[in-house]
């Protein structure tokens, strides 16, 4: 299993303005790449019709990554106009082109319904002004950890690392980035033993019904109290922002009130992130399985509830639940977003229907039994989560066309027979 391990990283200033280098060249790559790629995807576009495909001449092909690196890159570099490539490694300006590959085949896999998700846009050119950065190093730039536990990045120095845990193997990459708010990390990709993080099966599941005034509502009648960190910063945030927009533009003073601003909101993300990583720990340790809701995020972003929602922050905490009973050996199921939780009764089953939200409390009328809206609601999804789970382990496997084809193919000629 591959995982991804972040560290701070605190470079001096010299390295700054090297790490800067190794960033431009890497944008002017990309840019280079781009300008050759898009125009052969317009051209090729334009073949779709019949009317216009004399006019534009045959199919041209996309150059592919190594004909790019031998153009953009080998030859490049003996230019006057981009003598300045010497600056980053070779490395990284080919993994920025394989990088564009990728994006591109993400592009078209999502036209054609091969991408699940939403629709994911063609590859922008970027800009100089961009304010976060990035720059992966792979085995091929030989860059290395020294044993005074520095990260040593060809073409920039020895880096102070701020190590917080123990990598648990020798990573295959590391991901210098800038984030938004002038700080720099280094990302190791590493491989990891999956039964290492396995634990020992438990008794109790939990149903969790996510809401605003209340974080989370558990199925056993506790409750996780809402933090709203994106709230309590709002004074700071706003005395922040008009700062900011005082300054003129373009000059070095709205450059630093600017990253300001982007500092506190990088303490409001890692503060919410901090909370989400401590309550998933605790809850896929303590529980055999965890249920959550299914919920539409982006919709209730559309409504004025959108700031609430976004400091939630709902769909990173059932991103973190699910991650964690993986690697934990747990059990993890979504409800179905149109389940009634809040209209059945846990105790008898009873549909009662739909119910304005200024109602937290009724009483059912079948077997009087009286709810609090949002830990009925966690016991329903508890229910109908275990109910998920004994059909998915009931349910034959039936193996697609492809997989059958591959089967096939694997027998031997007697065995097809």
């Amino acid at each position: 299993m591959q995982l991804r391990y972040q560290f701070r990283v605190c470079p001096t200033p010299g390295q700054r303005i090297r790490a800067a280098r190794v960033f431009g060249c890497r944008r002017v790559v990309w840019n280079d790449a781009l300008s050759r790629i898009k125009p052969v995807k317009a051209s090729n576009k334009l073949l779709g019709n019949p009317k216009k495909r004399l006019a534009h001449g045959p199919y041209r092909l996309v150059p592919k990554h190594p004909n790019l690196a031998k153009t953009l890159i080998t030859e490049a570099k003996k230019t006057p106009e981009r003598a300045f490539l010497i600056d980053a490694p070779v490395g990284v300006m080919q993994q920025t082109l394989r990088d564009l590959d990728a994006a591109w085949k993400a592009h078209e896999d999502s036209k054609t319904g091969r991408r699940k998700g939403p629709k994911v846009a063609p590859p922008k050119f970027k800009s100089r002004k961009d304010n976060q950065q990035a720059a992966r190093f792979t085995r091929s730039d030989r860059w290395s950890i020294t044993e005074t536990s520095k990260l040593r990045l060809p073409k920039i120095g020895d880096l102070k690392v701020k190590w917080t845990r123990d990598l648990p193997s020798a990573p295959s990459s590391v991901t210098l980035i800038k984030d938004r708010s002038g700080r720099y990390w280094a990302s190791f990709v590493v491989e990891t033993d999956p039964a290492a993080d396995i634990l020992p099966p438990t008794d109790g599941d939990q149903g969790i019904d996510l809401g605003l005034t209340r974080f989370a509502v558990l199925a056993d009648g506790s409750h996780i109290a809402s933090p709203k960190y994106l709230r309590r910063a709002e004074k700071k945030l706003k005395k922040r922002q008009r700062e900011l927009s005082r300054k003129k533009k373009g000059s070095s003073n709205r450059d630093k009130a600017r990253i300001k601003v982007a500092r506190a909101h990088a303490n409001v993300a890692d503060a919410r992130r901090n909370f989400h990583h401590q309550w998933t720990h605790k809850l896929t340790r303590e529980n055999q399985a965890v249920f959550t809701e299914t919920l539409n995020v982006r919709g209730l972003a559309r409504t004025r509830l959108a700031k609430s929602v976004h400091d939630a922050g709902w769909a990173q905490f059932v991103m973190f639940c699910e991650y964690k009973t993986i690697r934990r050996g747990r059990d993890f199921a979504k409800v179905d977003r149109h389940f009634p939780s809040s209209q059945i009764c846990s105790a008898c089953g009873h549909l009662d229907g739909p119910k304005p939200l200024h109602i937290r409390q009724w009483s059912c009328p079948n077997c009087d039994t009286l709810h609090d809206r949002d830990w009925n609601a966690g016991k329903n999804v508890r229910n109908e989560g275990r109910r998920i789970l004994a059909a998915s382990a009931t349910a034959p496997s039936t193996p697609g066309p492809g997989a059958r084809r591959r089967q096939r193919q694997r027998q031997t000629p007697v065995e097809r027979t």
